[in-house]
């Protein structure tokens, strides 16, 4: 008999509380009772989000947040800034780039955060930029962008919109949608949202809507505007995950009653002490400036990351190698969503085993060590 335990940057575990009420009887998406969810959902998602704006819940990926995103603000002959420096943020230019769109890619090396110098030269060469897209919380790297400083530029820029893929930032980090000044923010369900993934979820604000008639990009299940008009009615425009929705509401209930400031702390505790563990055992931290989502991490030299991964699958653990051209080098904990310590201990357990059996000379129990004194509180 062997326990699993699912410590990935998304898909993330899901509550039982929220397992047992995707397991109800199916309601009809256009019945009252699917209306009551829905209002208290669509409510739920704008403090979730910080923003005044209707937060969208489209029945997709992330990836069709991010098409959705861009295809509603833009048009055809438009030129998009794209900040680069892993997969998903350079994902926004591949969009683009798919539509026919002039993309500008600011190249990031992957790990680092985006050199704001190199942002303003692109904004400056481009001043007739609809759009510029970023991933903040870049989970292929585990990197964190300056989101303030971003803003700030395309803001002074005046034209461009600035999309933000917070698909592991959003309930992760401290991000006010309206406080920011953030025009478009998208996220996904299997991430601190906490449920199985099939929602991306899409906020734009008043400046992005207003560009949105102009918009000449086909779209037929990702027209924003259509589905916004069903919202505002307790509706989509289409048939929704109607169990997801259900769930989601669960776990919408589970963060308010939390609160987004214990949130937040959650999180960066976690990953404090994840990396803390981490680098007890030999092991880099990857990024430059590190996210609460997900620790990504440098094996050590002779170590091969896929195999640390085969291993503590077969242990009963199931975290992530680094993506692409870090698939041997880098290893990602996710700690984002319905985790606590246990799940982190348990984690680090297993990977002192799967370095041991690579030969590895692993100290047992130092990364617990480390992780614990910071949950007890003796290092800040």
């Amino acid at each position: 008999m062997k326990k699993h335990f699912l410590v990935a940057p998304g898909p993330t575990p899901v509550p039982e509380q929220a397992r047992l009420a995707m397991a109800e009887s199916l309601l009809h998406h256009r019945g009252p009772d699917f209306k009551a969810i829905f209002e208290e959902v669509r409510a739920q998602l704008k403090w979730v989000f910080q923003t005044e704006a209707e937060v969208l819940a489209l029945t997709c990926s992330g990836t069709g947040a991010f098409e959705a995103a861009m295809v509603n603000f833009t048009k055809r002959s438009d030129t998009v800034i794209v900040i680069g420096g892993g997969k998903f943020g350079e994902r926004w230019g591949e969009v683009g780039t798919s539509y026919g769109m002039n993309v500008v890619e600011v190249p990031v090396e992957w790990g680092k955060v985006v050199d704001l110098n190199a942002l303003q030269h692109a904004l400056d060469k481009n001043p007739n930029a609809s759009m510029v897209t970023l991933s903040v919380s870049e989970t292929s790297t585990g990197v964190l962008h300056p989101l303030s400083d971003i803003v700030e530029l395309t803001q002074k820029h005046g034209k461009a919109l600035l999309a933000v893929d917070g698909i592991t930032a959003v309930g992760v980090h401290d991000i006010p949608m309206d406080e920011m000044g953030i025009d478009i923010l998208v996220s996904g369900s299997q991430k601190a949202f906490s449920i199985p993934p099939g929602l991306g979820f899409v906020a734009a604000s008043q400046r992005a809507w207003s560009r949105a008639d102009a918009s000449d990009h086909p779209r037929y299940y990702f027209d924003l505007r259509r589905e916004l008009k069903n919202h505002l009615k307790n509706q989509t425009a289409f048939t929704p995950a109607i169990s997801l929705i259900v769930g989601l509401r669960v776990v919408l209930r589970m963060m308010q009653e939390e609160g987004l400031e214990a949130i937040f702390d959650r999180h960066r505790v976690l990953a404090e002490a994840t990396r803390a563990g981490v680098q007890a055992l030999g092991l880099g931290i990857f990024p430059e400036v590190p996210a609460n989502s997900v620790t990504a991490a440098s094996v050590p030299d002779g170590v091969n990351a896929s195999g640390l991964v085969s291993f503590m699958r077969k242990d009963g653990v199931t975290i992530a190698a680094g993506q692409d051209r870090l698939k041997d080098t880098t290893i990602r904990i996710g700690h984002l969503g319905y985790f606590d310590s246990t799940d982190i201990v348990v984690a680090l357990a297993s990977l002192e085993r799967a370095l041991h059996a690579q030969g590895q000379p692993i100290e047992f129990g130092s990364s617990i060590r480390a992780l614990q004194i910071i949950l007890a509180g003796e290092v800040k």
